[in-house]
């Protein structure tokens, strides 16, 4: 065999393996990025249907100012929250305010009866969902990146390269409890 033909082959696919790890894991990086902002966009649809929703509220229950305003305190902690955790935190924060608000609005038949609280809960509703699944999306893909950096021999290149492992978007202590409440 050739000798400068066997150098390029022990040469060559070495650096071609590194290569394609290396590729793999800017795309796993990547498509957590991907995942993260389309979360953000399902919390900033949220984000803007929670006031519609408080304002309808408002008029008819009066006496329920605690409720309103932790549906409000909510959304101003997604408001000033930077990062993915902070986000996560926030918004774990407003599903339990806005659960708690709907159990407040049934003992309001008037107000289950409005139109505009009718649509606004069924959109509320649907982003709920939507966020569900981008944030099962997003956790998905930090598990098979943080998978793929804790592999050998993807370790060593990742660690070279600096990729650290990315937190998923879960759900914290009491947050994981249903929400109660009491008349």
């Amino acid at each position: 065999m050739n000798p400068i033909l066997l150098i390029s082959i022990i040469v060559g696919v070495p650096v071609l393996l590194v290569i394609g790890m290396y590729n793999r894991l800017i795309l796993l990086r990547n498509r957590i990025n991907n995942a993260w902002h389309q979360i953000d966009v399902q919390l900033k649809r949220r984000f803007n249907l929670i006031p519609n929703l408080v304002k309808t509220v408002k008029g008819y229950v009066k006496h329920e100012k605690d409720t309103l305003k932790m549906v409000t305190e909510a959304r101003t902690q997604l408001q000033k929250a930077k990062s993915p955790a902070e986000k996560a935190g926030a918004s774990n924060m407003i599903s339990s305010a806005l659960k708690t608000l709907f159990a407040v609005a049934e003992a309001y038949p008037d107000l289950k009866a409005n139109k505009n609280f009718m649509m606004l809960q069924e959109e509320l509703s649907g982003t709920e969902g939507k966020i569900a699944y981008a944030r099962q999306f997003y956790n998905d893909n930090v598990m098979r990146f943080n998978t793929a950096i804790q592999r050998f021999p993807a370790s060593i290149l990742a660690n070279l390269f600096k990729f650290k492992q990315k937190d998923y978007f879960e759900a914290k202590g009491n947050e994981k409890e249903p929400v109660s409440v009491e008349f």
